[in-house]
């Protein structure tokens, strides 16, 4: 009979376990953890089709929430990070120095996280995640289809992109100050960056495909779908999209007008998005009636966008979110 998966345990080549009546077999070895159950973890466990387990969910451990102390074999611990406060002396969110990043979401919608999905994604069992991920097949997959001018096919690379980053994050934990992770609906994850709030929610900063580029924007529980994001004077609402994820202590707002210029900062500006022709956007946040909204910035702009009131509000003085160091 198949051994049941639990946590706290060392997983190696050849292993297979069984989960919730499937059985799953290993692709990247590891040490498990309440919250890298195989449904939820296709970069770790490949589902065997056809098969049934021989017993149920494993042992204990904590459910949800955030991760334990505990790391993947062979690689290198996360960087800590202490939670900063912003101006006004609140908490600001930031990467934990005692855990790794939670999703946000309860166990029950874990088990059938959307991205899990392969039918959506074109990706087959264990996807181009695991080995693949680790080689660098997920960008060679973007660049093959980069301005291909499909836009199914496209969208289906930034997605994949996208989730093989996500992934990435929630099994090792920030490799930086900043880290975009996807994102469906507003199931917005812990860390978030807030850069300001409308009708009592946080306005947060987020970036979507659309026609050939990366579009940068704001994502609220007041929106329709989750996210929006400014495009030709227009807004286009997202439910599927990137949210930035972020330590503040490692980061900082650097005021600024008119066009971007980089050298002139004095600091290397968060990556953003782009245009469809490959020019740089940047992550900034301007004020608009007395509320900063999260936008666009770039070289060829003339000042800032921010993605309100059905098309998309030019600011002339804004700042743009930038590495420390």
């Amino acid at each position: 009979m198949t051994r049941g998966w639990e946590p706290g345990t060392d997983y190696g080549h050849g292993d297979v376990v069984s989960y919730e009546g499937n059985n799953y077999k290993i692709i990247q070895p590891h040490r498990s953890q309440s919250d890298w159950t195989p449904p939820i973890t296709p970069a770790l466990w490949g589902r065997i089709p056809g098969q049934s387990g021989g017993s149920h969910q494993g042992g204990g451990g904590q459910q949800g929430g955030g991760y334990q102390q505990q790391q993947p074999v062979n690689q290198q611990p996360p960087p800590s990070y202490e939670q900063p406060q912003n101006n006004a002396g609140q908490l600001q969110q930031g990467y934990p120095s005692d855990q790794k990043p939670s999703s946000g979401q309860t166990e029950p919608e874990k088990k059938t996280h959307w991205y899990d999905d392969k039918s959506k994604l074109g990706l087959g069992i264990g996807g181009a995640l695991g080995a693949g991920l680790l080689a660098g097949g997920i960008h060679h997959l973007v660049k093959k289809h980069e301005k291909s001018g499909d836009q199914e096919a496209d969208r289906t690379a930034w997605i994949n992109e996208a989730r093989a980053r996500t992934d990435h994050f929630y099994r090792e934990g920030p490799k930086g100050p900043a880290t975009w992770v996807l994102v469906q609906g507003k199931n917005f994850p812990q860390y978030a960056i807030e850069v300001g709030q409308e009708r009592n929610a946080p306005l947060y900063i987020c970036r979507g495909y659309y026609d050939g580029g990366k579009q940068i924007g704001k994502a609220s529980s007041n929106l329709e779908k989750g996210a929006v994001i400014g495009y030709k004077h227009k807004e286009h609402h997202l439910d599927t999209y990137e949210i930035l994820l972020g330590n503040l202590q490692a980061l900082r707002w650097v005021a600024t007008r008119g066009k971007v210029n980089v050298s002139s900062l004095g600091y290397n500006p968060v990556e953003g998005g782009h245009e469809h022709d490959g020019t740089p956007l940047y992550v900034i946040k301007a004020q608009h009636n007395g509320i900063y909204y999260p936008g666009k910035a770039s070289a060829t702009l003339d000042g800032a966008y921010v993605p309100l009131d059905g098309t998309e509000k030019n600011v002339k003085e804004y700042e743009v979110l930038c590495y420390n160091h």
